[in-house]
């Protein structure tokens, strides 16, 4: 495809313009550009025509913009949400956007366009400094005449670009600008970007602000420090979710999972009555600081064994909740710091696999289903356990594992290079290796027909990367060559089970986004709790179970 050429920005900034890509180019300059000057000056039309041709179809590596905010009355809060969204992350705060950006070291570029006509100024300039520890973000920011203008480039760095300056303005093609506005009837001082025009909404009603502009309303919770019955927090935990182009629907059906316990209890079935034209229904949520039952603590890594969820915080701790109702039951007695995969076994044995590749073992509390007792027990089901932990800890000393899966008969473990191991215990070839993924396995998954089958054989093994892809392999057969889900932003984990509609898989993405297949009937359901996600998990019976840092979340499809 042909790239379209740079066409000349209005206003008379040739001048302006080719100092700006002469700064893209320079891997010297400052990364922060400061554009300045009075009102009516071009600022924002300068802006306006880097985002555009920045942004075509095959702009050049060193002239693309990847993301573009006009911050006039923003919030900080939005202003992160929206960056997030056009990078492919989930952040909640300005801290968590870096973090984000920290992870991927593809160089960015971001433009801010009137920071002085923010809901916040000082904590957008914040944002900027906070953004420009990372080597590899540039920024292009525009503010007015003023304070700002004269406290960033010396705490930032930055080159200024001042449009009062006689310089940056070719003059001919400046007054043949103004006399084009004048015979349209308009005048120089219109700006590209004006500020949200809105009535501030009832903060007390959950319908109203889900049926209300979402940046109004997160800029009347930023300055509001009421709690509005539970709505403010709510609103601000599941922001960046909330904040997307959807219906007010969807908006209650967000809002809903985020509510707190100690919400007012008028809220939930107002919230429910208006999401239930949505394909899904809350089964259950629980998040920070709930108490009856208590929230399980944040949710890095999880995986379902008989009737129970497996959950590890950011502390290695283990624990264990109903699937049902997110009521604990129980804590398995040693934590496995910075676990990364979980993997639990019929016998009551679960698999741990850490940041560092190694492997851990323990026993999960009240797991007996289809056991034998005593003796007799420990001969049939411990046995095959230790070989399968040996067969594991000798491969993990050839390749450092990043993802475990394991169903007993059938285990999957992804490493850093982007390969896939199967180990099938009793098979002709008990160690398959393919080498699926760009980059390290991030999550694995194996769906396998109920016991009494030939598991082994008729598994699945669903493998999610950082590369973006989602894989599958059946152990009796070759993996399949074309990926079962792509996107621009990685994936952090996988689930699959057959369940009474047919075989689900579930994914969640980079970004915050959880995807629900059924895979018989091709049938997608999508839903974005606000919080990166850190771990999906879907049951037999269907239910998706949802764990972030902030909230464990049960959803049903309709």
């Amino acid at each position: 495809m042909t790239r379209k050429g740079w066409g000349r920005p209005a206003a008379g900034k040739e001048p302006a313009a080719a100092a700006l890509l002469g700064w893209l180019a320079d891997p010297a300059a400052p990364r922060l550009c400061l554009v300045t000057g009075a009102a009516g000056r071009g600022k924002s039309l300068l802006l306006a025509w880097l985002v555009g041709h920045g942004t075509q179809q095959g702009a050049v590596a060193e002239r693309a913009v990847h993301a573009f905010v006009p911050l006039g009355g923003q919030s900080v809060h939005t202003t992160v949400w929206t960056l997030a969204d056009q990078l492919w992350v989930s952040a909640r705060t300005p801290g968590e956007l870096v973090e984000a950006l920290q992870a991927d070291q593809r160089r960015t570029v971001i433009v801010l366009a009137d920071l002085h006509a923010s809901a916040d100024p000082e904590e957008h300039a914040a944002l900027v400094l906070a953004l420009l520890r990372l080597e590899h973000v540039r920024l292009v920011t525009e503010a007015r005449t003023g304070a700002l203008a004269d406290r960033l480039p010396s705490e930032g760095h930055a080159a200024v670009l001042n449009v009062d300056e006689a310089r940056w303005t070719d003059a001919a093609r400046y007054e043949a600008w103004l006399a084009q506005r004048r015979a349209a009837g308009r005048n120089a001082s219109e700006q590209v970007v004006t500020p949200r025009p809105g009535k501030r909404p009832d903060l007390d009603d959950p319908v109203a602000v889900c049926a209300a502009d979402p940046w109004e309303v997160t800029t009347a919770y930023a300055v509001d420090t009421d709690e509005h019955g539970g709505l403010r927090t709510a609103w601000l935990r599941a922001g960046q979710s909330l904040c997307r182009d959807q219906e007010p629907a969807e908006r209650a059906l967000v809002l809903l999972t985020a509510l707190g316990d100690g919400a007012d209890p008028r809220f939930a079935p107002a919230l429910t009555d208006m999401a239930s034209s949505t394909p899904w229904m809350v089964g259950w949520s629980r998040v920070r600081e709930d108490v009856l039952p208590p929230w399980p603590g944040p949710v890095l890594s999880s995986a379902k064994a008989v009737g129970q969820l497996i959950l590890a915080d950011h502390a290695g701790v283990l624990r264990a909740v109903d699937a049902g109702s997110g009521a604990p039951t129980g804590r398995l007695a040693d934590p496995v710091p910075q676990v990364v995969s979980l993997a639990p076994l019929a016998d009551g044995t679960l698999l741990a696999l850490d940041s560092r590749g190694r492997l851990c073992t323990q026993q999960m509390p009240a797991v007996r289903e289809g056991r034998g007792s005593g003796l007799q027990a420990l001969l049939e089901e411990l046995t095959p356990t230790k070989r399968l932990v040996q067969s594991l800890a000798a491969l993990l000393l050839s390749t450092r594992g990043t993802s475990l899966a394991s169903t007993g008969e059938t285990t999957a473990v992804g490493d850093a290079d982007g390969s896939l191991h199967l180990l099938t215990p009793g098979s002709d070839s008990a160690t398959r290796t393919a080498r699926l993924h760009q980059g390290p396995v991030n999550a694995l998954a194996i769906a396998a027909p109920s016991r009494g089958s030939d598991g082994a054989s008729a598994a699945i093994v669903y493998s999610g990367g950082a590369d973006g892809t989602v894989r599958a392999w059946a152990p009796a057969a070759a993996p399949l060559a074309v990926p079962v889900a792509t996107r621009s932003c990685p994936v952090v984990s996988v689930d699959a089970a057959y369940t009474e509609t047919g075989l689900v898989l579930v994914m969640g993405w980079g970004d915050g986004l959880v995807e629900h297949r059924r895979l018989d009937v091709e049938e997608v359901r999508l839903f974005r709790p606000g919080p990166p996600v850190n771990a999906v998990t879907v049951t037999s019976r269907d239910e998706v179970l949802i764990g972030t840092h902030e909230s464990l979340t049960c959803l049903l499809p309709r």
